[in-house]
């Protein structure tokens, strides 16, 4: 009896293949095309299966996430985490990353032009290497980086397509592209520079266009200068010319079809209704959403990557629709595509959403109320196929049910299946 005891615990044992069972959950996988219930099971940190029902007997834990919404780990691709000393970092404005990503369902982020080549080093050291979230880098066009003051990224003597080519290729890891931002002057040097660096290193470019001029002529960047791939953020900045008559002008159609990409980079000053809501009407939707994350717009109208893609979902976007423009999308815009899905073999990083419904408000960045009745909310994320942030406490034993506790009276915590293990003495 005892040796079949045994053979049935070992055979108990062995069909607990995964780690981690989701059960229940709507899917919105925007690379596989699944919009449905599925389970999914995770094991060793991938993605280890996808299927209509997966029995729970397979997983060593098991999560209800019916109702809710499981999609890919959300990506933003525009963020400023290069916080440290001095005016060199972002003047102070910069923010840590894994104090804004997962409790928003964000596994990746992508820090926008914060360093350059000469200061990427020391952002590798300070924010990469230290950070949960899975950081990755747009390298500024200038060599030491954004910097705290107006004058950083005017100076043109230091934007070195080749020393910013050869760093790219240095951390291809970790440097996905180039970013010009902020230049006053009304000449195309600064897009230049940038477009050299980004063909020598064969990466994307994404482009803050900086103060507007006649002499430089935005439709120019989008329609002549930018390459298929390349990334203009702020789209629905006030500046930018996107309306004649009332109408979303031509030429930025004419841009999107020849693969002009456009991100939106909420930030402090860059997001109006007015501009909004009208191309959202017409047929001009962002091709990624992104929240240019620093301390000054997290604490105004952008808030965080969740009330930005909430902002969209009550502008007439689908949730398929906005989670594939926040997962899958600038995946590819970063040529990522090991992210952004849950295709089985992939890495296990998983937001589960929740749909609120009510009375809300959202504020742009001229601090205009737009009114809505639905926003999401990060109730489970899973980073490398371990929980990181759990708002409800769903992959939890309740108190009453966990026994006898250890000497130091606490229970052990596996993050990487979520389960609680009794300590006994």
């Amino acid at each position: 009896m005892r040796v079949l005891n045994v053979l049935l615990l070992a055979g108990s044992l062995t069909a607990q293949q995964y780690d981690l069972l989701l059960q229940g959950g709507h899917l919105v996988d925007a690379r596989n095309k699944i919009s449905g219930r599925r389970d999914v099971a995770i094991a060793a940190g991938k993605i280890a299966a996808i299927e209509p029902n997966i029995p729970a007997s397979r997983a060593k834990k098991v999560v209800d996430v019916s109702g809710l919404c499981v999609a890919p780990g959300i990506i933003d691709i525009h963020v400023h985490i290069f916080a440290g000393e001095g005016p060199e970092y972002m003047g102070g404005s910069s923010v840590f990353p894994d104090d804004h990503t997962f409790r928003n369902g964000v596994t990746t982020v992508v820090d926008a032009g914060s360093s350059g080549w000469k200061s990427f080093p020391d952002f590798k050291r300070r924010t990469i290497d230290k950070s949960k979230t899975r950081v990755l880098s747009l390298l500024n066009i200038v060599g030491t980086g954004m910097g705290g003051n107006n004058t950083t990224e005017q100076n043109t003597q230091d934007m070195d397509p080749q020393a910013t080519a050869k760093r790219v290729k240095e951390f291809p890891q970790h440097i996905v592209g180039i970013k010009t931002a902020h230049f006053i002057a009304p000449n195309w040097t600064a897009v230049d520079n940038a477009l050299q660096a980004a063909k020598l290193a064969n990466v994307p470019l994404m482009v803050d266009f900086g103060q507007f001029s006649k002499d430089r002529p935005f439709e120019e960047l989008v329609t002549k200068r930018l390459r298929p791939g390349d990334i203009y953020t702020h789209t629905y900045l006030a500046a930018v010319p996107m309306f004649e008559n009332g109408k979303v002008r031509d030429y930025l159609f004419e841009a999107r079809k020849r693969g002009v990409l456009f991100d939106v980079g909420h930030g402090g000053g860059s997001l109006v209704f007015k501009h909004a809501v009208p191309a959202m009407k017409q047929g001009f939707p962002p091709d990624s959403i992104s929240t240019d994350l620093h301390i000054n717009s997290m604490n105004a109208g952008m808030k965080d990557m969740l009330n930005v893609m909430s902002k969209f979902l009550n502008m007439g976007m689908t949730v398929d629709d906005v989670i594939a423009k926040s997962t899958w999308a600038p995946a590819r815009q970063i040529k990522r595509e090991d992210l952004g899905h849950m295709s089985v073999g992939a890495i296990a990083d998983v937001s589960v959403l929740r749909m609120e419904t009510g009375q809300f408000g959202f504020v742009d960045v001229l601090g205009a109320r737009m009114r809505g009745n639905k926003r999401l909310a990060a109730e489970l994320t899973i980073k490398d196929g371990k929980v990181v942030f759990d708002r409800n406490g769903i992959t939890r034993p309740d108190w009453d049910s966990l026994g006898d506790y250890g000497p130091q009276g606490d229970a052990s915590w596996d993050a990487t299946i979520g389960h609680v293990g009794r300590r006994r003495r």
